[in-house]
């Protein structure tokens, strides 16, 4: 246990609110992850809760010890991170952005008991849209910006890193790259700062014989940004990949790795962008976001950054919001 100024924290314990789809899937891979001896499922239908931490706690003979358990508001208080993946589902042609009121209007009254508990721990929001979520739970919570973070472009990072690999034929763990931006149609895949192992990502490119350096850069960046509505669209749904990322998340923060990671986080004036929720790499850990990395964007990609955050921005300024700005 550590101790904080107001409450006990219990490092080794997690809060996950919400038992879809992503949630179950972010549960089972956190039993796996051994980062946890703790682990409470929260969500609107409990008998839904209840079935998922038996069925996951069926594992546990096969990982590591681990109370897993259904539970209510009040089990989050101790917790460490708080995990937030409740919400509607995306469905076939919808995007990320077509969800905002549906989602706003669930954290109204997800948020509010989790202020009521004063928790001391990370709140990670995974829901989508996630940067309007973020921005949400932010506002709504009166916890401090650091310790309000969203999944953000994490997944569609890793995306890109595969797509990358892939290409180059080369371990998709050597690839740097991010992506920025929004966590949906306005995202910015960042291949000005891109390398493989320190070597530039054109260089690396041509040393591999891929010369159409343009073409190639704006069909995996496409393909990135369409991903998960190809994927919807064959399934139905995407949990496996932001699973594996929330557990990453996750890693970050209860291992200290102070890792860099393209969370989603309020912006301060960097690149011209200030109060609006967005994900550019910053180091990540024990007690959030410690700060923004700033990486070398080519003009084409400031501008684009820029209209991401409007593109957020007039979702924010919206009347109907509960924090209209």
């Amino acid at each position: 246990m550590e101790r904080t100024q107001k409450t006990l924290i219990n490092v080794r314990k997690v809060a996950m609110i919400g038992c879809g789809f992503v949630g179950s899937a972010s549960a089972f891979c956190l039993m796996q992850s051994g980062l946890f001896s703790e682990m409470v499922l929260i969500d609107a239908d409990k008998a839904r809760a209840e079935g998922e931490a038996l069925d996951i706690s069926h594992g546990v003979p096969f990982a590591r010890q681990m109370k897993i358990y259904a539970g209510g508001y009040d089990d989050i208080q101790d917790a460490a991170i708080i995990i937030i993946t409740a919400g509607a589902n995306q469905k076939p042609g919808e995007t990320r952005l077509d969800l905002v009121h549906k989602n706003v209007s669930i954290f109204g009254s997800i948020i509010p008991e989790i202020a009521k508990r004063d928790c001391q721990g990370i709140l990670l929001v995974v829901s989508n849209p996630v940067d309007i979520l973020t921005y949400t739970a932010l506002k709504l919570s009166g916890f401090t910006e650091n310790r309000v973070i969203g999944s953000g472009t994490v997944l569609d990072t890793a995306r890109l890193k595969c797509a990358l690999g892939e290409h180059l034929s080369v371990d998709s763990k050597s690839v740097h790259a991010f992506i920025i931006g929004e966590h949906g149609d306005s995202e910015i895949a960042a291949f000005s700062s891109a390398n493989v192992s320190g070597i530039a990502l054109s260089e690396f490119c041509e040393m591999r014989g891929h010369f159409e350096h343009d073409e190639n850069s704006r069909q995996i960046a496409e393909n990135v940004k369409n991903s998960a509505y190809e994927i919807i669209r064959k399934k139905h749904a995407t949990y496996y990949g932001i699973a594996m990322a929330v557990k990453r998340i996750c890693e970050v923060i209860i291992r200290d790795e102070k890792s860099i990671l393209p969370v989603s986080s309020m912006m301060y004036g960097e690149y011209g962008i200030e109060d609006v929720v967005l994900s550019m790499p910053a180091i990540v850990g024990k007690n959030g976001v410690e700060t923004h990395v700033p990486i070398p964007l080519s003009e084409e990609e400031r501008m684009k950054l820029e209209e991401s955050a409007r593109t957020l921005k007039d979702i924010l300024k919206d009347p109907a919001m509960p924090f209209a700005v």
